[in-house]
C-alpha cells in the first residue's frame, strides 16, 4: 500500500495557505466581516484540496514499464526525484489559479460585498455666497454706474416715475436684483432719503414687485408700463 501521508500533508498545506490568503482578500478589498472573510477562506481552501487530490499524479514508470533499474548511478535519484515533484507542481499552479478566480466570483456575488463607490456619494450643494451684512446706517449697497447691458426700466415698479428713476440712478440704484435685495433697515433708510418720495418704498411694496421683475417675471403694472403711457 502506497504511503499517502506525505501527499495528504502537501494538501492541506496548500488548500490551508489558499484558505487563509481568499479570506484575508475577502475581509481586506471586499469588507466582509470576520465571519464572512472565513467562511470564504474555508470554501477556497476546500476547492484548492479537492483540486489537488483530484489532480495529483504518482510518476510515471520509464518508457520500458519500469523505473531506472541503476539506482545507484549518479544523478539517478535526483532525476527521479524531479520527475516526481514535475507533475505535483503543475497540477498546484493549476490549482491554484481556478481557486483564486473562484475566490474572486464569490466574493463579487456575495451580497453587500461590493466595494462603495466615491462616485455614488451625493455631491454637496454648493453654497451660496454670503450677503454682505447691513450697513451700521442701513444704507444698502449702491453702485457707480449700470452693468453692462444698460440699467434696468426701473419705472416698471409700481410708484417709480421718471423723476424718481433718475432720483435713483443719481443715489446708485439701477437694477431691479438691487432693489429686492434690500433688507427692512434698507428699506428703512431709502424711505428716508427719497426727498420728496419719503415713504415710498414701503407703501409701494418695491421690494416684492423687485423680486419678481428681476427673475424676468411681469407684475400687472409692469405690463402697462411696458405698453406706455402710465406717467
Amino acid at each position: 500500500m502506497k504511503d499517502t501521508a506525505p501527499k495528504s500533508t502537501g494538501i492541506l498545506a496548500a488548500a490551508a495557505l489558499f484558505g487563509i490568503v481568499a479570506a484575508g482578500v475577502a475581509w481586506v478589498m471586499y469588507e466582509f466581516s470576520m465571519s464572512g472573510g472565513f467562511i470564504v477562506g474555508l470554501i477556497v481552501a476546500l476547492i484548492v484540496a479537492l483540486l489537488l487530490w483530484l489532480g495529483w499524479r504518482e510518476p510515471q514508470a520509464g518508457p520500458q514499464g519500469a523505473r531506472d533499474l541503476n539506482p545507484g548511478a549518479p544523478g539517478a535519484g535526483k532525476a527521479e526525484e524531479a520527475n516526481a515533484s514535475a507533475p505535483s507542481a503543475s497540477a498546484a499552479t493549476s490549482s491554484a489559479s481556478v481557486a483564486t478566480a473562484t475566490a474572486a466570483s464569490a466574493a463579487a456575488a456575495a451580497p453587500g460585498a461590493a466595494p462603495k463607490s466615491k462616485a455614488a456619494a451625493k455631491p454637496k450643494a454648493e453654497a451660496k455666497p454670503k450677503r454682505a451684512r447691513v450697513a451700521a446706517d442701513g444704507k444698502p449697497e449702491m453702485l457707480n454706474k449700470a452693468r453692462a447691458g444698460g440699467a434696468d426700466d426701473l419705472k416698471q415698479i409700481k410708484g417709480v416715475g421718471p423723476k424718481l428713476e433718475k432720483m435713483l440712478n443719481t443715489m446708485g440704484v439701477y437694477h431691479f436684483d438691487q432693489v429686492a435685495g434690500w433688507r427692512a433697515k434698507e428699506v428703512k433708510w431709502v424711505d428716508e432719503n427719497l426727498e420728496g418720495f419719503k415713504g415710498r418704498v414701503s407703501r409701494d411694496e418695491w421690494v416684492k414687485q423687485a423680486k419678481v421683475l428681476a427673475k424676468g417675471g411681469t407684475t400687472e403694472f409692469s405690463k402697462k408700463a411696458k405698453k406706455g403711457g402710465v406717467y
